[in-house]
């Protein structure tokens, strides 16, 4: 199965966070149903050209999260998500993703009038027909 993630080796966070991070995403968001099986360690690291040990810290973080659940011999699978904790999953992605934005915003002493200006901006050009950047 091929699972859509992307990696930035340029960036500052840790390959397996950005790992977890996209599919955490992609479980919570309903893009990988609840029993779904995932790829296994070796073939997902060989796909995203990682180490093992990486995709294995992946799994087993978010088995500890209840997000995935590992059956012995037979793989990984997505697991079934209560709709209470997929709400929390996908607050808590969006306000890391715009903490990341204001301290981008502070460090360049934006105000907060042209940080909430440049919200609306994006969001109305992603909301627009084929104006996702994606």
């Amino acid at each position: 199965m091929w699972i859509p993630i992307q990696i930035n080796e340029q960036s500052a966070e840790p390959l397996y966070h950005q790992i977890e991070v996209q599919l955490r995403a992609l479980i919570v968001s309903g893009q990988l149903a609840e029993n779904t099986l995932l790829p296994s360690i070796r073939e997902l690291a060989q796909h995203l050209k990682c180490s093992v040990i990486t995709i294995r810290r992946v799994y087993q973080d978010l088995e500890n999260e209840g997000i995935l659940r590992t059956r012995q011999g037979t793989g990984t699978f997505v697991a079934k998500v209560e709709e209470e904790q997929r709400d929390l999953q996908r607050r808590s992605a969006v306000m890391e993703a715009l903490e990341a934005a204001v301290d981008a915003g502070l460090r360049v002493q934006c105000s907060d009038e042209e940080m909430l200006d440049m919200l609306r901006d994006i969001l109305k050009r992603k909301r627009q027909p084929g104006g996702t950047d994606e």
